[in-house]
């Protein structure tokens, strides 16, 4: 098999007997070169399609004009969301992206990172695996200067910016939602305790029983340390639900992998003639045409990835180290369809928001 090679300057060099020097020096437009030399190299740079290798130019400038990013599984409806918005500012701004899977491993997640640092990255976009306890392998990189912003799924432990969708009040107003619909026995069903969104929803949750004097049940909330990605962890957590003494009447599901994968578990349930009340978390856009139609709190997917972009690149290109840092939380939205309704509550046509 052919190996890929490169043309360099050096080449460029020997096919015109000019020393690399020279050569360099008439690509950069230097007044040291003559007009008739510029235009010579400059013609035959073109003619051999000769384009400058960025790893060199990297090592000259000190700067790579490329950024890591690493979320937890890129199929997931709003990683792929928030990475559309990280590249289209990344892209208008000159950056290049090279985005990275953790698969919600602790594990995959330190090697990702390193893997991307000793690629020279300018800086680095990151939302935690379910599995991250141990922050070393950021901590390292972030006292050696290394810009770091967290998004979605942020922690405490390093000062840097954040951003981040309003996870409390979206669980909230999904839980309450359940409540008014005439539901008292709604189970959770959420990811890794290990992780600020989980932390966050399950308060929502725990708010909106409070302020409707339901009673909080430890026994009604189930966690799926992989967020979902293993769907037996989604079925054993919705079958020890059905077969506990308090059965539930509705279901809060808080995680985008874990709404879908529970939607196809219930189904299977609900042949054994159980109703269910559901309402997601999920950025899906084909929310509709789940059966039934699917009530879900949305996040602002891709201006998060889009702000936390503007975050880092500012960081990037700030001439002074940056010392002060913000915790951006964008507003989420309900969207209610009859996935969530009571049937005796008639069937909605169109999805409503709020």
């Amino acid at each position: 098999m052919m190996r890929f090679e490169t043309v360099t300057i050096k080449d460029i060099g020997k096919a015109l007997n000019l020393s690399t020097s020279t050569v360099s020096r008439a690509l950069r437009g230097s007044y040291e070169i003559s007009n008739e030399t510029k235009k010579l190299v400059l013609e035959y740079a073109e003619k051999i399609n000769y384009r400058p290798n960025p790893i060199a130019l990297s090592l000259k400038e000190r700067r790579s004009h490329s950024i890591g990013v690493v979320v937890s599984e890129i199929a997931n409806n709003f990683f792929s969301q928030a990475i559309n918005g990280i590249e289209s500012i990344a892209y208008n701004r000159g950056y290049h992206v090279i985005i990275t899977q953790a698969h919600e491993s602790q594990e995959r997640e330190a090697v990702n990172v390193q893997h991307l640092a000793s690629r020279s990255i300018d800086g680095l976009l990151i939302s935690l695996s379910s599995e991250t306890i141990d922050l070393s392998h950021l901590k390292e990189l972030h006292e050696k200067g290394l810009p770091i912003v967290f998004f979605d799924r942020i922690t405490d432990e390093i000062e840097t910016h954040k951003v981040t969708a309003d996870n409390k009040l979206g669980a909230f107003h999904a839980t309450e939602h359940l409540i008014f619909e005439g539901y008292k026995k709604i189970a959770h069903i959420t990811s890794s305790p290990y992780l600020s969104i989980t932390r966050d929803r399950l308060e929502g949750y725990k708010e909106a029983l409070e302020k409707h004097n339901i009673p909080f049940n430890i026994g009604l909330v189930k966690y799926c340390n992989h967020g979902g990605m293993i769907a037996e962890e989604v079925e054993k957590a919705l079958t020890s639900l059905f077969t506990g003494k308090l059965k539930p009447d509705a279901i809060f599901a808080a995680g985008d992998r874990i709404t879908t994968v529970c939607l196809g578990v219930l189904k299977k349930i609900k042949a054994k003639k159980v109703e269910i009340g559901f309402t997601g978390f999920t950025n899906t856009n084909v929310g509709d045409l789940f059966d039934p139609p699917l009530t879900a709190i949305r996040q602002p997917a891709f201006e998060i990835g889009q702000v936390a972009t503007e975050m880092l690149i500012q960081m990037i290109e700030s001439k002074r180290p940056v010392t002060k840092f913000e915790t951006r939380v964008l507003e989420t939205n309900l969207v209610i369809r009859e996935s969530s309704l009571k049937k005796e509550g008639g069937k909605v046509n169109n999805a409503t928001s709020v």
